[in-house]
This record gives C-alpha cells, structure tokens and sequence, in this order.
C-alpha cells in the first residue's frame, strides 16, 4: 500500500500548513464511510476528505465533491452539532502510524469552550473515523461503531474510552540509529527477507518504500539476513538513513508513475522511487493534489468495474443463448436442405400404393426422377398404411420447406445480434467513466435488453454524446466512438461524405472518423487514424490487426439494424499494430 505512514507524514506536514487556525464550516457525509468537511482557512476554502472506506482510507484535500445524500447520517449531525465553527488547533500524526489526530477548539451546549479531537484511523478494513471529548479521552460516537461482537481486543462505541493502537514489536522509523538497527537484526529470524524485515520491524513503512531502500542499498529485497555481511548491514542502515533524512526535514516530492498506453497508475508516493529505473514519472504539486487525482482515477474505475459488472454479466450469458441458437439454427438449415428426398419418397409411395404390402418396414421402388438411380430403397412406418407413410412425408417437406426459408432469415438476424452483443461488451470493456456506461444502459433499455419497471424510471434528459477526439501529427481531426450510440452518431450524423471511415475487419471495435476537410490526407494520418481503430477494438492486446476504410458515402446502416450496426463497401484493408499508438505523434483533445 503507497499511502503508509511517510505518505501520512507528508499528508499532516502539508495539511498543519494550510488548514490550522482554520474553521469548519460544513460537514457532509456523502458516503456511509466518509466525510467531507470544508475549512475555511487564510481567506480560502477548502474540501477536506476524510474517508474510511475498507478499500480506499485516505486523508486529503480535494477538488472532487459527490452528491449529498437527501437526509445526513446520524454521525453527519452528531459533527455538525459538536463541531461547526470549531477552530483546528493541531494536526498531529500519532508516532509514524496511519493515525491522525485533529486538535478542534468549539463550545458545547452551554455555550462553555471545549476542546475535541476527530481521529482518523487509516487501517484497511479495520479504517475508522472518531470523535473523542480531549480532556477525558471519552468516545463520543464514530463513523464505524466496534462492539465486542465484531472485535474482542479493541472496541470503539460511545461512552468508552479511547486508545491508541499500540505495535509493541515496530519501532518507530523518526528514531534511527545504527545500534537499534543491529539489533533488530540479531533478533530477526534469519531466514527472513530483508523485505519483509524492514516493514515488519518498522512502523509506518509499506513494502513499496522497503523494497526502495533495498534497491538504494544495491541489495535484493528477497535477500535474507543471514546472508548479509557487516558491509552490507552498513549500506541497508545507510540507504534507511537516506530516506528518514527527507522525512524528518519534510522533504517530499510528490510523484507517479503510469502506463503510457492505458494511463493505468503503477505507483504513487511522496517521494521519487528509483526501483522502477528509466521509467518516466509525473511530479505533482502537492501530496493532495497526488492523492486527489490517484484515488479519484481509481475511485471512477472501481465505480466503472461495479456499476457495469451486472449488465456485462447479463450480455455475456445472452451472447451464450445466441452462439448456442446460431448453432443449432445452421444445424436445422443443413437438415433442411436434404428436404427433396421426402417428397420423392412421398410422390413414390403415392404412385405405387397397390404394391406395397401391409405392414412393411421398406419397399424398393421404381425411381423415375433419377435416371442413373433407377430403384429407391424407401423407409416405411410399419404401423400405419402406405398412404399415412406418403402423406407424412409430404408433411416433413413441407415442414423442412418452410424451415428452410426461415431460417435463411432467422440465421443473419441471430448472427446480427451476435455482432451487435459484442460490440456493446467491448464498449463496455473500453468504458473509462460511469458517464460512459449510463450511456450504455441506456441504449440497452431501448433495445429492449435491459428492463426496468415504468413507474420507477425516470426520464432520461439527453445529454450531448463525446466521442474521443484525436489531431494526428498532421493536424487532422480524429473521431472515436466509445459504444454504439457514439458510433451510430458519429457515422450517420458527424461524418460527411467525403471523410474516411475505419473499422476493424471481422472483429468488434470502434467507429473511426478521419475528417478530411476537402483535402489529401497523407500516409502517416491515414496510418495513425487505422491504429486508433485497432486500439478501440477487441483486438487491442493483438500485433498485428486488420482495419478496413472507406469513404463515408459508402457506409449506410441497414433497414432495422439495431444501433451503431452499419455495412460498407469499396473497402480498402490497412494492417497495423495497435501496441504502437503510444510511439504516434497523436494528440488527444480534451473536449
């Protein structure tokens, strides 16, 4: 976990800065678990969160803000009422534990001053926010109440007292020093990896910043102690000492590193790492604005994971039905086309009824439709009569006929569905915010995919579709759809005749618009345009891709094709390789 206790540190150091002296002026607890208080400190406003979700503890200032739940938590007004308009004395990190203690100067009912504390405890599962009265150390409620039925060793519920989680076996990294560091050495298992050493030893330390100091130190986070000789005792405890240095003079440096394809976060912390060697990373103004934009990227992609994983799961098991359907219906079209045979057999039997003894199993008959097959070994019923056996024939016929021209109908529109299916799951894959995915339900509710009951829904006001927004490095306008509404929109409505459109061949992907402006378009656009659209395909993660284009004028959708679902001619085919959109000189435009 990067946010640990020096992450923590550096959280306190920049919020004693800006926030002590400072008043609450409002309290909102927008989730179950977390709270958002806005200060109003050196003639600014700012959004404090402080959260306790199981997932995502943290503490910081941010610019995000959620809607306010209609009615406030009893421990929303439980703060309101003790601590709006309180003064922030202090903020103080407990040792270097995930623990932050706020020193808050108020009045109580009687208009008497009073001093309270509201600890944040950052602690996974275990995360937990309380107000506690300071001179009595008296719980006066918390975000998660802990009754002995949840926890046997430490409750937190009102009325008890509160204390501090103490780790007796970690010692506390601000206190370094050589003689200590040896000895907890020689106390170590000596099968232990240095790794899990210095985070099992040392408080406020996460395995990310242990296996720095290992990588500062020149020595293999996996390394056990016993294998470590004085000299390279001597260069771990000095590569520590590097690190708790900064710490102590407050010397952070907040930074990130992220994948240039997918922009998915590696690693966040308040300091640059080196273990990750040439990779690039981002520094950021401030721990909270690192925080801020770490946690909301990751808040929006569990929100996104959430929100689409029921209606994911509902396509995935209806694209299943329509593969199985799809299958069995060509089974019934190859059937279907050996219908001729009963109709001979029904047209034999009929012009030979007075030869065909009662109760016969076969009968060989004179076969005058096949010149080279001048005799037909025909099955009988033997329980019914020769004309029953010619008349049920005639009915197998009849029912392969009509089978047959319906399933030359049915087999493209199972096939149609198939198609359609999949792009929405591969928009669904490419879906970045939820604004994307309500986008999505929505036009699965109108294709009758999704049902909900009609007095519960409401209205939907239609928002302006934003399909992402490319300039190739030649200055040409490129246009992505994210789902099939994007794509639809952006073929029939946006592209005109004379632009180009691409579209991976064969497998679901994005509708891509290059727009042409009247004039030639070179190589290197047309290129980079056919990578987007491998990209924004299911063919994303493959090296080599094919992307058909045409001019617009040759795409059309279909009579009651279902949305986005278009066909083409006078196609040309581009083979490309969609790993290479991150070495193009593409720009994207954050419309």
């Amino acid at each position: 976990m990067s946010y640990d206790g020096i992450t923590t540190r550096a959280i306190v150091h920049e919020l004693s800065q800006l926030l002590i002296g400072g008043r609450i002026d409002k309290i909102h607890q927008q989730e179950k678990d977390e709270l958002l208080i806005q200060v109003y400190s050196n003639g600014k406003n700012y959004k404090l969160l402080l959260s306790a979700s199981s997932n995502n503890p943290r503490l910081y200032i941010t610019n995000e803000s959620k809607k306010n739940p209609l009615s406030p938590p009893m421990f929303c007004m439980l703060l309101r009422k003790h601590i709006t308009s309180s003064i922030i004395l202090n903020i103080e990190q407990y040792k270097m534990d995930r623990v932050v203690v706020f020193t808050l100067s108020g009045f109580d009912e009687l208009g008497n001053k009073k001093n309270r504390e509201l600890i944040i405890e950052i602690m996974g599962k275990h995360s937990n926010i309380i107000l506690v009265d300071k001179e009595s150390h008296i719980i006066l409620d918390s975000i998660k109440r802990v009754p002995l039925s949840i926890s046997r060793v430490r409750q937190i519920l009102p009325g008890l007292q509160y204390l501090f989680i103490d780790i007796d076996e970690k010692s506390n990294p601000i206190d370094l020093n050589l003689k200590e560091f040896k000895s907890h050495l020689e106390k170590a298992e000596k099968n232990q990896k240095l790794l899990k050493f210095l985070y099992g030893s040392y408080m406020g330390l996460s395995p990310l910043i242990s296996r720095e100091i290992c990588f500062l130190a020149d020595l293999e986070s996996n390394r056990t102690i016993i294998s470590l000789n004085s000299d390279s005792i001597l260069k771990l405890y000095d590569a520590f000492s590097i690190i708790m240095t900064k710490v102590n003079n407050n010397e952070f440096e907040p930074m990130y590193i992220s994948r240039e394809d997918t922009e998915e976060i590696i690693a966040f912390y308040a300091m640059p790492l080196k273990q990750y060697g040439n990779i690039e990373f981002t520094e950021v103004d401030s721990i909270s604005a690192l925080l801020d934009y770490v946690y909301s990227k990751k808040d929006t992609f569990d929100r996104v994971i959430q929100k689409s994983a029921n209606f994911r799961k509902m396509l995935v098991n209806r694209l299943e039905r329509s593969q199985k359907k799809l299958a069995n219906q060509k089974e019934d079209l190859l059937n279907s086309r050996d219908r001729e045979k009963y109709k001979i057999y029904a047209d034999l039997l009929q012009s030979s009824l007075h030869k065909i003894p009662k109760g016969s199993s076969e009968i060989l008959l004179e076969n005058y439709y096949d010149e080279n097959l001048k005799e037909l070994l025909v099955p009988l019923d033997s329980k019914v009569s020769a004309a029953e056996n010619a008349q049920n024939y005639y009915k197998k016929y009849a029912k392969l006929k009509t089978a047959n021209r319906l399933l030359l109908k049915q087999i493209p529109d199972t096939q149609a569905e198939i198609d359609y299916i999949e792009h929405v799951i591969m928009s669904i894959v490419n879906s970045a915010s939820v604004e994307d995915l309500e986008e999505i339900k929505e036009e699965l509710i109108i294709g009758g995919y999704i049902t909900i009951k009609t007095k519960s829904r409401k209205k939907i006001k239609e928002k302006p579709l934003k399909p992402l927004h490319f300039i190739s490095s030649d200055n040409f306008h490129i246009y992505v759809g994210k789902n099939s509404k994007q794509n639809e929109f952006l073929t029939m409505k946006i592209a005109k005749k004379e632009d180009i459109w691409f579209h991976t061949k064969g497998i679901p992907g994005s509708h891509v618009i290059l727009k042409t402006e009247g004039k030639e378009i070179p190589e290197s656009t047309m290129l980079e345009s056919a990578i987007l659209a491998a990209f924004y395909s299911s063919g994303r993660n493959s090296s080599s891709v094919e992307v058909d284009y045409t001019d617009k004028k040759y795409v059309r959708k279909p009579k009651n094709a279902k949305t986005g679902m278009v066909i083409y001619t006078n196609q040309k085919t581009l083979l490309v390789n969609p790993q290479l959109l991150k070495s193009q000189e593409i720009t994207k435009v954050e419309d």
